[in-house]
């Protein structure tokens, strides 16, 4: 975790390498499984990034750290995203980054979903979308009960805002002032069946978390600076008897493939060995 309030240039440079690498992980994984959801793990991998390279406290020993129960908690509310967040934990050192392959095949620990009890790092099972944001609010209400400073992650997806259990989530993270909570939403407009303001509109977004209690950003969600910034405007908000604050981060659906970005085909399918090909040899001119 970072201790400055601005990245640096070094730092910057880092995580733009680091994002295409992981991005190089998500397309091998999804092809060598012939199955998954490339188009929102793309969108989504520069925020997982920059939480756990420069905003959390987390440890890649897992329960054998003794500092364990004092750790900031990550929720993928968006669990079909899985093979952003896998990438991102097996570069920290959570486990080998040769299991990454192993994505979605039969017995593996890394399965569509993130599962609770089989990898380091998963707090919970998620991926039923509408649900995370509950169980932040149940996480983050036992650390507050707890005196505990640790703080609860959270991303959601922008199609997943069409479920009304977020909304109730929502409104009672806000009732019970639950300032440990900081969540994303990967605005990247598209869903399975299109874009979100034809099947069912969320703008104005901002408005509507203001409405319900939150502090609200918007930022670039590709942008690691604006990313981390959001983070440490959020925490110094934070704290007991606050609200909770939500960072829309505006992205691109597919991003860094230029065959994949902002196209809705790719919400859930994998590439072809030569498209994979394609999508590797663009990522390295971006390294």
């Amino acid at each position: 975790m970072s201790e400055n309030l601005k990245l640096s240039e070094q730092e910057l440079k880092e995580l733009k390498l680091n994002s295409a690498k992981i991005r190089e992980h998500v397309i091998k994984m999804i092809t060598t499984a012939k199955s998954g959801h490339p188009g929102g793990s793309l969108s989504a991998v520069d925020i997982i990034l920059t939480l756990y390279s420069k905003c959390m406290k987390h440890y890649k020993e897992w329960k054998n750290h003794p500092d364990w129960e004092n750790r900031d908690r990550f929720i993928l509310c968006k669990g079909h995203a899985s093979a952003a967040f896998y990438a991102v934990l097996a570069e920290n050192g959570y486990f080998s980054i040769d299991e990454l392959l192993s994505f979605r095949s039969y017995k593996s620990r890394l399965q569509g979903h993130p599962s609770y009890g089989f990898l380091p790092g998963i707090e919970v099972s998620t991926g039923s979308l509408g649900q995370g944001l509950s169980i932040c609010c149940g996480i983050a209400l036992g650390l507050k009960l707890d005196n505990k400073n640790s703080k609860v992650f959270a991303l959601l997806g922008d199609g997943e805002l069409q479920e009304g259990q977020v909304w109730e989530a929502a409104m009672n993270a806000s009732h019970h002032k639950l300032g440990n909570i900081i969540a994303f939403v990967d605005r990247n407009s598209l869903q399975i069946d299109g874009c979100t303001e034809n099947i069912k509109a969320l703008d104005p977004l901002d408005k509507k978390w203001t409405a319900f209690g939150w502090n609200t950003f918007e930022i670039d969600g590709h942008d690691h600076s604006q990313i981390y910034q959001a983070v440490q405007d959020a925490i110094k908000l934070g704290g007991e008897n606050s609200k909770p604050s939500v960072i829309i981060a505006t992205t691109i659906k597919g991003k860094g493939v230029s065959f994949m970005e902002n196209n809705c085909d790719w919400h859930g399918k994998a590439p072809s060995v030569q498209q994979c090909e394609l999508a590797l040899d663009e990522l390295k001119g971006k390294m």
